[in-house]
């Protein structure tokens, strides 16, 4: 029996004391399997030609440059659990760096994979071109970059191989201009489009973005200003949710995302000083505060509880309305002060993108999924993207659609790597530990005010 560290609930601000979680044989047993099933969905759904990964799979779909930032960490815990050698997931590695490095760049509108450093959404599978008319990503590309740089670090010997991923490495992510993307500064914008321009939104408010600005603070090439930081905590909503006092964001990805990479137990910014607590404990009382919201249970979905719970962006069975009730497909699901959207569709990422932070509540549930739905919910990849236990609608077509609930036949690359890498951290710390040494990240923390800690 292994014991693992974490901060059990508190509904005052500050801290409380740690204390042991003692994670059982059956627990480990769970998670063994767990991460291994879901490493898969990486190493067998990516085109090794080029290293891209599908956005969903088994249905046909384009590459999700997301998806390879996660698959590229994946890769690592890989060989850290002994799925696939050292050899392997360097020969993976080097593959999709190069392919990043050397896919073609410019303003067109087709024909091209990015332009000034970064890359569109969603790419073509074997071609690696843009898809459609996607957007030129921040988000995605700090997610791919995110990834990358957990394999600068990783591969530090001096062979040939490992030598040119961290120089490929340091490429792709200096080439990204992060200045050209402020197009409202000090605001870095959500992203570019050839036929239109930017897209008139920016980073604001609490979401998924840290990762996002700590990159941008930390560029070798083209920093942003260090006001940017605090520009973008003045647009937090730090309110009481579910008896939880955090700077909401309604759902639960955007607390978990950037804690994938970066281990922020212990250091703090200007703004979480000023609250007691840092950006980990606020995720763990948003995980506590989606919970909470879904055993309350103020919309009578069926089968919310304590173990089954979990609001966040995921498939879900149809844009429709049956029975008087409204249901949707792909959303961003969630619950915080500011809005609550829940059709009754739950997704096991959201519990296990928490695993680090919450293991008292996200290890029954994942297992509390897995016990009470089977096959219909995990499959040879672990977790399938979502499922709706309330429509029972088989005649209102929607995929998936039985007459015990609406299943997924899908796993979604964004909602894998967050099950994988959080329970890595939450086991050993690897990620975390593995992260701290680079140096991008190290700066872009400290231009950004953080202090303390591992930082000192």
């Amino acid at each position: 029996m292994k014991t693992f560290l974490f901060f059990l609930l508190a509904l005052t601000t500050g801290f409380a004391q740690p204390r042991p979680y003692n994670v059982t044989k059956a627990d480990t047993d769970f998670l063994d399997s767990l991460q291994r099933d879901t490493f898969r969905y990486f190493w067998d759904t990516t085109n090794p030609e080029n290293g891209l990964t599908p956005d969903r799979a088994p249905t046909r779909s384009f590459a999700s440059i997301a998806a390879v930032g996660f698959g590229l960490t994946s890769y690592l815990v890989g060989v850290e659990r002994q799925y696939v050698t050292r050899a392997q997931a360097a020969e993976r590695t080097l593959k999709t760096l190069r392919f990043f490095a050397k896919a073609p760049q410019s303003e067109k509108k087709s024909g091209i994979t990015g332009y000034k450093g970064f890359f569109y959404h969603f790419l073509d599978m074997k071609t690696g071109e843009r898809f459609k008319e996607v957007e030129l990503s921040t988000i995605d590309t700090a997610l791919l970059l995110g990834g990358i740089l957990s394999c600068q670090t990783y591969f530090d010997k001096n062979t040939p191989v490992e030598t040119e991923i961290r120089q490929l490495a340091e490429q792709i992510y200096a080439r990204v201009d992060w200045t050209w993307m402020q197009a409202r500064k000090p605001y870095v914008s959500m992203g570019w489009h050839p036929e239109k321009g930017f897209i008139p939104a920016d980073w604001k408010g609490y979401n998924e973005a840290m990762l996002l600005y700590v990159l941008a603070l930390g560029s070798p090439t083209h920093p942003v200003g260090e006001e940017v930081w605090s520009a973008w905590t003045k647009t937090y909503e730090w309110a009481t949710f579910q008896g939880q006092q955090h700077v909401n964001f309604d759902p639960l990805f955007g607390h978990q995302y950037s804690h994938v990479w970066i281990d922020f137990r212990g250091i703090k910014d200007k703004y979480m000083t000023s609250k007691g607590i840092d950006y980990a404990e606020n995720s763990r009382r948003a995980t506590y505060a989606n919970r909470a919201y879904c055993m309350a249970n103020p919309g009578k979905w069926q089968d919310y509880s304590a173990t089954i719970w979990g609001l966040t962006a995921c498939d879900g069975p149809k844009d429709t309305t049956v029975a008087g009730r409204q249901f949707f497909s792909y959303r961003a699901r969630g619950a915080a002060s500011m809005q609550q959207v829940d059709d009754g569709t739950l997704a096991p990422t959201a519990a296990g993108g928490s695993l680090a932070f919450a293991p008292e509540i996200c290890l029954p549930a994942l297992r509390a999924m897995k016990a009470k739905y089977g096959d219909k919910i995990y499959g040879p990849y672990g977790f399938r993207d979502a499922f709706n236990p309330t429509y029972r609608f088989p005649s209102a077509y929607a995929l998936g659609s039985t007459a015990n609930g609406w299943f997924d036949i899908d796993y979604l690359g964004i909602d894998q790597g967050p099950i994988l890498l959080m329970a890595e951290n939450l086991r050993t710390n690897f990620v975390w530990n593995l992260m701290k040494r680079n140096p991008h990240i190290q700066k872009g923390l400290k231009r950004a005010g953080f202090t303390g800690g591992w930082l000192k």
